[in-house]
């Protein structure tokens, strides 16, 4: 009998590269959404209507499942409603783990995130870790990642068996609801970034081979174990030099350094506060561009087969879909 999966927050980055990937591999299918999507409309997938705040639609979605992936989170670079973040992203994935048990749910993938991971000093690789501590980070969408990670891993040994993902920066096609990286490349299409970054950078993957992964990680991934999926350190500058190669503009000639941009954050918040348009950078993700974003996935690929594709594939792909999109 074929396995039976439930996935929660499809209507993401990371889900809707899942669910299609799961619909190409014709699994069968179970979406738990919050109501009617119109970019889940093709996906031929049995539908429950519930929220993983409300336990009793948990349930009823749950019910008769073999695997439970839960993508389903909320990313806040703004800092602008912590209480919903924590509400969404911890006490929506204890609900997760609690109907899992009661349904007889055998496996749980869970989408964490690289943030979760305490950053070590730059020119250290960071690999996986067994222990998680919200203290040990910074920015409430880390805090969070990281405090779901341990109540789950505090609950190995019980039933539904645990596994959990931690991807970086998605990048790459079916960017529906905007990443950070959606941000950048926009913006870049809309000749909307006069200046680059002497500093920072981050880990970039695509949200294809996450989805791989995840699949991988149901199928194959060790009870209680974590893998980082993620994909290849760039700079903020490399990054937009990559853009322009692919785009035939010319890159920035100006790169301003942390000092500058920090000072300009303030006028710039304001500035896309008044326009209601997403900001191009916030403190908190200048912050996380500076940090150590160099993130081994050594061990995702000799447990899981996980090999992700390169930067510039993954933005070529993207800009073709946005382009096919119009987004």
């Amino acid at each position: 009998m074929a396995k039976k999966y439930c996935v929660t927050g499809g209507t993401g980055h990371i889900g809707f590269a899942l669910c299609k990937a799961l619909a190409e591999k014709d699994a069968a299918v179970r979406l738990l959404l919050r109501g009617p999507s119109s970019i889940m409309a093709g996906f031929r997938f049995e539908t429950v209507f519930g929220d993983i705040l409300d336990y009793q639609s948990l349930v009823s979605a749950f019910n008769g499942m073999d695997t439970v992936f839960h993508v389903a989170g909320l990313v806040d670079i703004n800092g602008i409603d912590e209480p919903k973040v924590w509400d969404v992203n911890v006490t929506g994935t204890e609900n997760v783990w609690r109907a899992c048990k009661v349904c007889g749910v055998k496996r749980l993938v869970y989408v964490s995130s690289v943030d979760a991971l305490p950053p070590l000093p730059k020119g250290e690789t960071m690999t996986e870790i067994s222990s998680f501590d919200p203290a040990a980070v910074t920015g409430t969408y880390a805090k969070t990642k990281a405090a779901a990670t341990k109540f789950l891993l505090d609950h190995v040994g019980e039933e539904p068996e645990i596994v959990i993902c931690h991807p970086s920066a998605c990048i790459g096609p079916y960017d529906y609801k905007v990443s950070f990286a959606g941000v950048l490349v926009r913006y870049w299409l809309k000749r909307s970034i006069p200046f680059s970054l002497s500093f920072g950078g981050y880990n970039f993957v695509d949200v294809r081979d996450v989805a791989e992964g995840l699949i991988a990680a149901a199928e194959h991934g060790k009870d209680g174990s974590c893998y980082i999926l993620s994909g290849a350190y760039v700079t903020v500058d490399a990054f937009l030099r990559l853009l322009a190669k692919l785009t035939n503009h010319r890159p920035p000639l100006l790169r301003f350094p942390y000092g500058m941009t920090v000072g300009l954050i303030p006028a710039s918040e304001k500035y896309y506060d008044l326009m209601h348009k997403t900001p191009l950078f916030t403190g908190y993700t200048l912050r996380k561009l500076r940090d150590n974003g160099m993130f081994s996935h050594a061990k995702a690929t000799q447990e899981l087969g996980y090999r992700p594709r390169s930067v510039e594939e993954s933005l070529r792909d993207m800009l073709t879909w946005l382009q096919a999109e119009k987004a």
